[in-house]
Parts: structure tokens; sequence; C-alpha cells
């Protein structure tokens, strides 16, 4: 008996255009499985399941493998996940555009010179070979952006603190007209778009990363006509700058990636004006230890992350690593925490960590989803230790 607002296979394969044999071939390979079946073995799904089809045929005209569809997809029936999703997609879209737009050119020029001057340039055939591989770093462009969204998503709307990291961290920056700012690893731009009717008109900022796909979003973001930003793709522990020209430097949950903080602190303190700040952000070992607690409880083998970020710069070690290369090297606390009321935010921030999580949660997913939605009914709180360690450079260190 067909059950109210469920649609059958048949029906829900006429829906979205496709074939009944493409419905069970994505029953089968766990990629799309349906929201109910009955006594009888008939299969029926949802308008939920409706929109994570729609994802599921955009990745595959985008290139994606069913493997990769499958660790994309694992979680996306919260509307929440879905609306960032799609701006995810629509970024890798225009992604693409870019991408077979440059294609054309180079194809274009190429054809030209052979056309003109009877002869092949060879640079030009190894720029187009360039172009035409960019598109195997879009899965990696595609989960990065996935990642970030879900994590800055969970902080958004479950954070006990309604000011908000970015305009925390934008308070902490005390800019003035004049300033010059650089950002190392500024991502998609979000502290500037956050903050962005808040900036001086005299001053200039420069935002870094190491991803030309991060930066491209931070364009888009921030909108190519805005004299005050200039982007740079660049190491920050080889910062392409002239000593003293910065008055503020900002690094927003970085050094901890970074491979030698010895580099990173010479560097910064180096392109540093004198009496320069120097802002940088981490959290503490109790830093949404509930989360870990929560995946270890189900599975004990599961890791959520292969390093611990904090024990190479965190609240407790932060200062040792600056010290020798600033002074009045202090620590504010961003007091906050969370209270997560819905499982599904929670679940994708859990899928976006770099551990080993969907080695075990895809096979597990009903029952991993079951218990955090019994966790997070009556509010379930998540501790949060962190805060950003302001520093100021002086001319009598080493």
């Amino acid at each position: 008996m067909k059950k109210e607002g469920y649609y059958s296979s048949g029906e829900f394969a006429r829906m979205a255009h496709v074939t009944l044999r493409t419905i069970r071939y994505y029953d089968k390979q766990n990629i799309l499985k349906p929201s109910y079946v009955s006594d009888a073995g008939a299969r029926f799904y949802t308008d939920e399941d409706l929109a994570r089809l729609q994802q599921i045929l955009l990745l595959k005209f985008l290139g994606f493998s069913l493997d990769d569809i499958r660790d994309m997809t694992i979680n996306d029936t919260d509307y929440h996940f879905m609306r960032d999703s799609l701006d995810v997609q629509l970024k890798l879209v225009r992604d693409r555009i870019e991408q077979l737009q440059l294609v054309e050119k180079a194809i274009q020029d190429t054809s030209d010179a052979i056309q003109t001057q009877h002869t092949i340039d060879w640079n030009q055939m190894l720029d187009l070979i360039h172009l035409t591989g960019m598109e195997k770093s879009m899965k990696n462009q595609y989960q990065n952006a996935t990642n970030i969204a879900a994590r800055i998503k969970l902080h958004s709307l479950y954070s006990i603190n309604k000011e908000g990291w970015f305009p925390w961290i934008y308070s902490q920056c005390h800019l003035q007209s004049g300033m010059n700012v650089l950002e190392l690893g500024c991502g998609d731009g979000a502290l500037w778009k956050q903050n962005i009717s808040l900036l001086p008109q005299n001053i200039h900022l420069t935002l870094s990363d190491i991803s030309d796909g991060m930066l491209r979003d931070a364009r888009r973001a921030l909108g190519a006509g805005d004299s005050r930003f200039s982007f740079a793709t660049f190491d920050c522990e080889k910062i392409p700058a002239s000593s003293e020209s910065y008055d503020l430097v900002i690094a927003n949950h970085v050094l901890f990636y970074c491979d030698n903080l010895e580099n990173v602190c010479k560097e910064v303190r180096r392109v540093l004006k004198p009496g320069g700040r120097f802002l940088c952000s981490t959290y503490g070992n109790s830093h949404m230890k509930e989360i870990s607690q929560l995946v270890s409880r189900f599975d004990e083998r599961i890791v959520l992350s292969a390093n611990k970020l904090y024990e190479k710069f965190g609240r407790e070690n932060g200062a040792h690593v600056l010290e020798p290369w600033f002074s009045r090297v202090e620590w504010i606390s961003y007091e906050d925490g969370l209270l997560v009321s819905d499982p599904e935010p929670l679940i994708s921030y859990i899928l976006s960590c770099h551990g080993n999580q969907n080695q075990y949660l895809p096979d597990r997913y009903k029952d991993f989803r079951a218990l955090v939605k019994k966790k997070t009914e009556n509010g379930f709180h998540i501790t949060k230790d962190a805060g950003v360690f302001l520093c100021e450079k002086v001319t009598n260190l080493k």
C-alpha cells in the first residue's frame, strides 16, 4: 500500500526524467537508497530524495565518478545542507565554464598560430595541456568548499555567542584608514564579506591563499571592482612582499597547517612595519571535544583528525612559538559554545573532518543518524576553546 508523500520507483523515475533502470542502479550502488521499503519489497521515494537525485545527476554531468558522488552525497537531505550544497555546485559550474573558456581560447590561439606561422608553438601546446588537466583538481575543490561550508554552517546555526566568529575576529583587528593589511590563508574571503560595510574606504587588503580555487571564490564574494582588495597565490613560508610593508598580518586558523612555523614567523616579522601587529587564531585541546567523544562511542575505530592540529600550534603552546619573534604576545579568548538541536548539520560537520570517518559511517549511516538525533533532541552542548594571539613586532629581536 502506497504511503502519502511517497512516490513509487516508476513515478520517481518519471518525475526526474530518468529511467527506472537508473533508479534501481543507484539503489544497488548505495548512492540513492529509497526512503521506504514495503514488506513486499516495493521501493518508495520522497521529495528529499528528488533533491538528492538532482545533485547526483549534476555531479555525474560534471564528470565525477559514482564512487566520488557516493562520498560527496552521503548526507545532504537537510535543507541547510542542500542550500549550501547548491551554492557550492553553482561555484563548481562557474569554475568549469571559466576553465572551458580558457581551453577554448588556448585551442583557438594554437590553431591561429599554426595557420599563420605554419609551425607549432610548443609553449602554447603546453599551456593547452595544463588547462585541459585542470579539471582533475575539481573533486578536491568541491570537497574543500563543501567541508568549509559544513563547518561554518554548524557554528553559524548553533553558536551561543551571537556576535559570530568573523565579526569578532574583525573587531580584534582594530582597522584604521590608511592601513596596509595582509591576510594569509584567506579561504573564500568570509572575514571580509561578513564585515564589508565596516571597512574604511582608504585601506588596502591583500588576500592570499595557497589555493587558486579559494582565491577565485574570494574574488567572487567580494567583487572584482573593489579597489581596496588585491589577491595573490603563495605559500606563507615565502611571502612575495618587501620588508616592512604591512601594518597588520592576519592568519585565521592557518598556522597549524604550515610545515615550518619558524619560517612563517620569520617572514611575517620581516614584512611587518615596526610596531606592526600579527593576529593569528587557533584553538585549544578541549575544542569541540564532545564531537570526538560522540563518534568514538559509536565506533572506536573512527578518528576525526589524523593530526591534532592544536599540538602543532594551539592555545597551550602558541605563545612559546611566537615569543622568539614578537613581543606582547597576548591570548584573547572567544567566549562561545554550541548548543546543537538538529542532527543533520552536526553529521555534515563530522563528515567534513579530515579523518577516517568516511570509511566506517556510510555502511552504518542510519544507525549513526539515529544516535545523533537522540543526542540532539534536548540540545547537544559542544565546548568551544578558540581565540587569537595578538602579537607586536619589535626591532630588537633576532
